[in-house]
């Protein structure tokens, strides 16, 4: 039985042919410009690195967590401008979501739309009487 040598394989001898790097150099751009085209890169070459709502910063090292807002909701719709975007962290972005959820769930109804409650029991009607009393 031949013995099995455990040190590294060497690679190919001699250099790759200029036609194989030229090959690599134009799928890479062709990568590039595909990464580039979609809204999310596009927004980051726009817009701040910044989360629209709390104002935090990002950097390389963390622009994972920075994602892109559709602000009406729909994500077919992307202007080559940018103005249906915002920058938005993970944890605003979600609460955009929750709040826009809820809204629907809401049957549009937002805070401060409210219809009466039918509550008739006033605890502080008779307060403004006390107050002139004393």
């Amino acid at each position: 039985m031949p013995s099995r040598s455990f040190t590294p394989r060497r690679g190919r001898k001699g250099r790759a042919k200029p036609e194989d790097r030229q090959a690599v150099v134009a799928r890479a751009r062709r990568e590039q410009k595909k990464l580039e085209a979609t809204y999310r890169e596009r927004s980051l070459q726009i817009h701040p690195w910044i989360c629209a709502r709390c104002g935090r910063e990002f950097t390389n090292a963390n622009l994972h967590e920075l994602t892109v807002h559709h602000k009406d909701h729909d994500h077919t719709h992307n202007p080559p401008d940018g103005s249906n975007w915002e920058n938005l962290c993970l944890y605003c972005h979600e609460n955009e979501h929750r709040r826009h959820l809820d809204y629907l769930d809401a049957d549009g109804t937002e805070v401060g739309d409210e219809k009466d409650s039918g509550f008739t029991h006033s605890p502080f009607a008779s307060l403004k009487d006390m107050m002139k009393k004393e």
